[in-house]
């Protein structure tokens, strides 16, 4: 009899224990990326009383419970933070802590710190891939993302251009509908603009033919500019003939800026391809596209995560550009895992190693941008089993009062 204050004390011990466990995991209820634990019981062992052999068993109550962190899936919840990011699937955000230890977790609320360092909510720095002079290399080792905060974005040079017209074939030579023109921006070293003139003209003395000239305004120049002229004939059906898609694009020398740019040298493409970009139908003279590609010096809008884990900055001329990458991790038993605090995880004795890589790849789930992965606690579970808890806890603390009036009565025997 003695044996049952034992027994149900290590009753009492478990399942407060249980009940420990559900109230952290009701604690981050609302903790974004956060795995729930479950509690696995189990007795110990057993006395055989009598001279009988197991025909009748004791146990000796209860042992300390072991915790199960299960690594189920949570919601996927859309969330207005540019860097947010949520892991479908299985895998973990790879970061570095303060003391430069890796610690793997799916909490996805990220920012940057004032040096541009890519960072969990609690500090800690999320690792991948950074773009270097313009290379963004996923086969090399991971590092620190640093993604670029208040930069300018350094302009590029116009040295392709092309247009895209239909020059009319009904147009009489020498009448206003015998002479089209169009203008398009180059870009200079320096990110200064210059107006490209492009004028056509119908031949008067040969059929199917136009004469075309390009200039630059003499204001941008320390000498007048010399026109680039050429000739373009096309076939009966309304297609370039000459010049071949085959010859070399028009050359465009633009030399002596006056802001002191580089000296420019453009070359004009007629063709895309095969497909010629300049016909002769008999519709009025028109563009439908102009092409170069230059940019200006533009200023740094906004950085935000990607669906795929790509780290995006967008500049003020409406370009974008991938400056980051993050990287995954997948662990084979995730649920072996020691977790340390702030939704992060550290490897244990007995964690396989972890295959970092890209995601969506190798195993690893995808990460969606935008959003943010909800805790898996189930609030409704969580009650049901604190109320099993308690009512355990509560037969324990029973028998123990049972035990110790029984335990009296025997005292009292002697009296």
């Amino acid at each position: 009899m003695l044996t049952s204050f034992s027994t149900a004390l290590s009753g009492l011990n478990a399942q407060a224990t249980a009940i420990d466990v559900v109230g952290n995991n009701l604690a981050n209820l609302n903790t974004p990326g956060f795995k729930d634990s479950v509690v696995s019981f189990h007795d110990l062992v057993t006395q055989s009383l009598g001279a009988g052999l197991g025909e009748t068993q004791v146990g000796f109550g209860v042992g300390r419970p072991i915790t199960i962190r299960e690594f189920s899936q949570g919601a996927i919840q859309t969330s207005s933070g540019q860097l947010d990011a949520a892991i479908n699937g299985d895998g973990f955000f790879v970061a570095r802590d303060a003391s430069g230890n890796t610690v793997y977790t799916r909490g996805g609320n990220l920012q940057t710190d004032k040096d541009g360092n890519l960072m969990t909510a609690t500090g800690e720095k999320i690792q991948g891939w950074t773009d270097v002079n313009g290379t963004l290399d996923a086969n090399g080792p991971i590092g620190d993302i640093v993604v670029p905060v208040g930069t300018l974005h350094a302009p590029v040079e116009t040295r392709n251009v092309s247009i895209d017209a239909n020059l009319n074939a009904s147009a009489v030579a020498g009448s206003a509908d015998g002479t089209f023109s169009t203008s398009m921006s180059a870009f200079d070293s320096l990110g200064d603009p210059h107006s490209l003139s492009l004028t056509f003209t119908k031949s008067a003395t040969a059929a199917n033919t136009w004469d075309y000239s390009v200039s630059v305004p003499d204001k941008d120049l320390k000498n007048p500019f010399t026109a680039v002229t050429g000739t373009l004939t096309f076939n009966p059906d309304g297609t370039l003939a000459t010049p071949l898609s085959t010859d070399k694009p028009v050359d465009i020398p633009i030399p002596g800026l006056v802001d002191g740019g580089s000296d420019m040298d453009l070359k004009w493409s007629l063709y895309n391809g095969l497909t010629p970009r300049i016909t002769q139908f008999s519709q009025k003279s028109s563009t439908s596209g102009l092409a170069h590609d230059g940019s200006p010096a533009a200023n740094l809008l906004k950085v935000g995560l990607a669906n795929g884990g790509k780290i995006m900055a967008q500049y003020s001329d409406g370009e974008q550009v991938e400056v980051g990458q993050v990287a995954m991790a997948v662990i084979r038993n995730p649920e072996s895992l020691i977790a340390v605090g702030n939704s992060n995880y550290q490897l244990s004795a007995r964690s396989a190693l972890p295959a970092i890589g890209l995601p969506n790849t190798g195993g690893r789930g995808d990460i969606i941008g935008g959003s943010v992965e909800a805790s898996t606690v189930d609030i409704a579970r969580e009650f049901t089993n604190l109320i099993v808890f308690q009512r355990a806890y509560q037969a324990n603390a029973k028998v123990i009062t049972t035990v110790d009036q029984m335990s009296q009565e025997t005292i009292s025997l002697k009296q």
